[in-house]
């Protein structure tokens, strides 16, 4: 039996919800209030079998990273459970740049399959951690936002936040 804690913010992109297990390790997060949606981006066999609400650690790394320490989402700690490709993409998303985004060819290239686009943004679509895990610092080829499970918009102002582009008010 596996139990996890599941903790909802405010911030200034919407409710954010993260799901830590035991160890405080993010399993899951993203920009709704809805847990149900946050369990199912983790595959059935890594879903805990009791999730309560409360505090966790990561909590204070997404108030550190929302008042501009841009930092301090990167050494929160993680668990993911996907194929290798999967763990080397994810493990390569941290090493994104805020500021800098790539497209997917040039993800594809950093994982040493150039002509992997297609597997590249998978990799990005079966993030479960996000913001976490920056897969919002991928792109399509041509520049544009492509998809993004939180919907474009916390995509956008994710990426002008950390390019330093003033917030609309």
């Amino acid at each position: 039996m596996s139990t996890a804690t599941i903790q909802t913010l405010d911030t200034p992109d919407g409710v954010f919800t993260l799901l830590a297990d035991e160890r405080g390790h993010v399993l899951a997060s993203g920009w709704t209030a809805d847990r149900d949606a946050i369990l199912a981006r983790l595959s059935p066999g890594a879903r805990p079998t009791d999730v309560r609400e409360g505090e966790t650690d990561a909590a204070t790394a997404v108030a550190a990273y929302y008042a501009g320490d841009l930092a301090a989402i990167d050494e929160v700690p993680v668990a993911q459970h996907g194929t290798a490709m999967q763990l080397a993409g994810w493990a390569a998303l941290r090493r994104i740049e805020p500021g800098r985004p790539l497209t997917y060819t040039e993800f594809a290239t950093l994982l040493g399959s150039p002509s992997a686009v297609r597997a590249a943004a998978s990799i990005c679509a079966r993030n479960a951690p996000a913001l976490f895990i920056p897969c919002h610092r991928v792109l399509r080829t041509d520049g544009t936002l492509g998809g993004f499970a939180w919907g474009l918009p916390v995509k956008q102002r994710l990426l002008d936040r950390e390019a330093g582009v003033p917030a609309l008010v």
